[in-house]
């Protein structure tokens, strides 16, 4: 995979089951945390463009605030319709010593 990691946040500035908006290369980018585990996605629902770092983070999931859609942070699947194949974009994501890194 090519690309370049950028630093985006230091460890411990992202509470866990939160998430954080941050611009990297032109692209706006959630780094949510969920059970100590940082995620990487789009930070917007395709739906109508809400920022889904605001989004409530559970089990793996971040539900869109506005009007409850679901996304799968691992893969961005949209969780409500198996078949569809609506999503939102992931992106690498590594911590090395204290930085926490989105490859992009």
């Amino acid at each position: 995979m090519s690309g370049t990691y950028r630093t985006v946040a230091r460890v411990g500035e992202i509470p866990e089951g939160e998430g954080r908006s941050f611009e990297v290369d032109d692209r706006i980018i959630a780094v949510i945390r969920d059970r100590g585990v940082y995620f990487a996605i789009d930070d917007h629902c395709p739906h109508q463009g809400a920022p889904l770092c605001d989004g409530i983070v559970a089990d793996g999931t971040v539900t869109c605030t506005w009007h409850g859609w679901r996304f799968s942070l691992e893969d961005g699947r949209w969780l409500d319709s198996p078949k569809s194949k609506v999503r939102v974009d992931t992106y690498p994501i590594r911590v090395e010593g204290d930085e926490i890194q989105v490859l992009v």
